[in-house]
């Protein structure tokens, strides 16, 4: 099983069951765009404290690697002791409430810093708390995913949500990076002063090139089958690209569903005609059905 990597090939000796557990759990899979977009938050991070400090939007669309890309980052990092100054840690990663409310957005950041508060506090008070937080803390880049979210509010819930983070950015010389679809733009854009300060991070859908190519090797060598499945071959890689409709996640779905199928029917490969028989339904296929309802 040398197509495999090393631990993996362990994991293919286990039974059926651990081995279709495995697929469908979360394991990260590197690719050349994800190291390029992971190298940009490294530098964010090691940026100066300035007066104006830059900020990324990671824009892509739904299902394309923006939530994973911001946990495989934010999980380096976990609180630590400086015998100088207390806790202190360097990213925190919340999800845009789903109303653009400056309280609702300091209840997100103190549930998750775990700090005491009331929710009928005054929304001065919860300031003052978060400011206070991320200054102890040290804060150095603070990370907002579903920024889109703030699109559900009013044009003034909107201004307002982003004044918040204009001001912590300023204040506290902290980076910032938000995430969305494509109507990320649009949020940012509303406030000129912010939209020079982001800059835009794409992830486009994937074609067939060999970026697309080298991922399917990693995949491939990740999935514990005792056979190699060549993913890389014209016909199945054209098909995988196809029937996903070009988001990672999609494509991930794809192949983790013929994995199965393959352990299940004792194939040990992913063969092209296996993907016509696998649970899975396309995003524009779903789309339609859920209209034709």
């Amino acid at each position: 099983m040398k197509h495999l990597k090393e631990d993996i090939q362990t994991i293919a000796l286990q039974d059926d069951e651990s081995r279709i557990q495995y697929i469908r759990s979360n394991f990260w899979i590197p690719y050349t765009r994800a190291n390029q977009v992971l190298k940009k938050f490294d530098d964010l991070l090691n940026h100066p404290r300035v007066h104006r400090m830059p900020n990324l939007l990671l824009v892509g669309d739904t299902n394309n690697g923006k939530t994973s890309l911001l946990n495989k980052f934010d999980e380096k990092f976990k609180p630590f002791i400086s015998p100088e100054h207390g806790t202190q840690l360097d990213v925190l990663m919340i999800q845009a409430p789903p109303d653009p409310d400056e309280r609702r957005l300091y209840n997100v950041i103190l549930d998750k810093l775990m700090a005491p508060y009331r929710i009928n506090d005054r929304v001065d008070k919860k300031h003052f708390q978060v400011m206070e937080l991320f200054g102890s803390l040290n804060l150095k880049i603070f990370i907002i995913d579903e920024i889109h979210n703030i699109l559900h509010g009013s044009y003034n819930k909107q201004r307002g949500f982003l004044t918040v983070l204009k001001y912590l950015a300023n204040e506290l010389k902290i980076g910032i990076i938000a995430a969305g679809t494509k109507d990320a733009v649009r949020v940012i854009n509303t406030d000129p002063q912010l939209a020079n300060r982001f800059e835009p991070v794409i992830l486009h859908k994937w074609k067939m090139n060999e970026d697309y190519l080298r991922f399917l090797m990693s995949f491939e060598r990740l999935l514990p089958l005792k056979e190699k499945s060549k993913l890389i071959e014209k016909e199945l890689s054209h098909k995988i690209l196809a029937i996903s409709e070009g988001t990672i996640g999609e494509i991930s779905k794809v192949i983790k569903e013929a994995a199965i199928l393959a352990i299940e029917n004792g194939y040990e490969s992913i063969q092209p005609e296996m993907l016509e028989s696998i649970p899975y339904m396309s995003p524009s296929r779903r789309k339609r059905e859920l209209e034709s309802m």
